[in-house]
């Protein structure tokens, strides 16, 4: 074979390679439902990712932040846009389906505040024009105590179902990490900080009274947002009889679904 014959044939192999690892990934990135499964943010160009680049346009144009993508809203969003392709149908909530915010908690989702749109369409610029005709569609896209979003589409024949759900993030944050934050805040008011966080978490714990020292006040709250104390409980804090505290935190309970903090505020004179 001549030298010119053998670089063709080498050549035309490695195209066919190429086309073989495309279709592999292809394959791969896409279930057999058609939903991309993926475990990060989407790759560029994939349709999430428009709808996701659409919907940040739209928030930079009215001086927002961008969202942030969210996995776990992401695979709750699509288990979510594989039944209404399974059922060619648009609904919130089919019969026997969790609702939202239970299906998003279980895909391990940690919000304050969720929403949902939902659309389709034989395009996905489509469906977002959709939705940014909508008004309540739209307030979802802009609205200003929403942080996170996960998106999925799933397609059924000629047209496309998606889901965008929307959440205002609560971070995962340990016992100590969110004694230290109220801490923080207590300390910039001018109380001094006594290490007594074995009473005041088992004080936190319970729904009336205190453990330890007697404390001449306790305060109990609960809150989804750490970085600034109730205005009632700042009031108290700041009103000259206190001098030193302590914070406890503690599993709030209670069922799936919206996440909150639980703190307890033991104030010394």
């Amino acid at each position: 074979m001549s030298s010119f014959l053998r670089r063709f044939a080498i050549l035309a192999a490695l195209a066919l390679l190429a086309l073989l690892w495309t279709r592999t990934l292809r394959a791969a990135a896409y279930g057999a439902s058609g939903t991309l499964a993926y475990t990060a943010r989407p790759e560029s160009g994939t349709p999430e990712t428009i709808l996701l680049e659409a919907a940040n346009r739209e928030r930079a144009a009215a001086g927002l932040p961008a969202f942030q993508w969210d996995m776990s809203l992401a695979a709750s969003a699509r288990k979510h846009a594989e039944l209404m392709a399974q059922r060619r149908t648009l609904s919130h909530q089919f019969p026997g389906e969790a609702a939202l915010q239970d299906r998003a908690t279980q895909s391990g989702a940690r919000f304050s505040v969720i929403a949902e749109n939902i659309a389709e369409g034989p395009t996905v610029l489509g469906l977002h024009m959709q939705w940014m005709n909508s008004p309540p569609h739209r307030a979802n896209i802009l609205a200003d105590d929403m942080n996170a979003v996960g998106i999925a589409i799933v397609q059924s024949g000629n047209m496309l179902f998606a889901v965008q759900d929307f959440s205002q993030a609560v971070p995962l944050l340990n016992l100590d990490v969110q004694e230290l934050q109220i801490g923080t805040l207590l300390s910039s008011r001018g109380l001094r900080m006594v290490k007594e966080t074995s009473d005041a978490r088992k004080t936190c714990d319970m729904g009336r009274g205190y453990t330890g020292p007697k404390p001449l006040s306790v305060l109990r709250y609960e809150t989804t947002d750490l970085s600034h104390l109730p205005e009632d409980i700042d009031q108290r804090v700041q009103s000259g009889r206190y001098h030193s505290a302590a914070v406890g935190a503690c599993d709030p309970g209670g069922a799936s679904g919206f996440t909150r903090f639980r703190i307890a505020i033991l104030l010394f004179p």
